[in-house]
């Protein structure tokens, strides 16, 4: 608005419209070197390794009937991370995990029939399992 009011104004002696139009020009200059320089900017290099590397999504392991955060964090430390991993996993060497992480109380051979279940995308099979199941054990 002030701009257009100077424009519109003619004072006196002083004509200032000059001042107007060499800082317009100078702005416009400002927003084409900023479109060029955004232009040419090359994106962040990612890392090498990523690029080789297969991205595993891990499963909610505490979804099944007796494992809870504490054990989910166990058996992610030891490499267990996804039902199918679980699910291959042999329950003498879960076992040793839980026991060497002090917890000698826990029976895997339920989070491992679940855990079979879900790798295969059996959810009613697996919701059916869990009724049964108390702790992750059969009653």
């Amino acid at each position: 608005m002030f701009a257009m009011a100077l424009l519109a104004e003619t004072h006196g002696g002083s004509d200032l419209t000059w001042l107007l139009w060499v800082a317009l020009g100078f702005f416009s200059l400002m927003v084409v070197v900023g479109w060029l320089v955004s232009r040419n900017q090359k994106p962040e290099a990612e890392p090498l390794h990523e690029h080789h590397e297969e991205h595993v999504t891990e499963d909610d392991l505490v979804s099944l009937e007796g494992i809870g955060p504490k054990v989910a964090q166990v058996l992610k430390e030891a490499g267990i991370t996804t039902f199918a991993a679980l699910a291959q996993a042999d329950p003498l060497k879960v076992q040793e995990i839980l026991n060497a992480a002090g917890l000698q109380m826990m029976n895997p051979a339920g989070w491992i029939e679940q855990a079979k279940l879900a790798a295969k995308g059996d959810m009613e099979g697996l919701k059916r399992l869990q009724d049964e199941l108390k702790g992750g054990r059969r009653v």
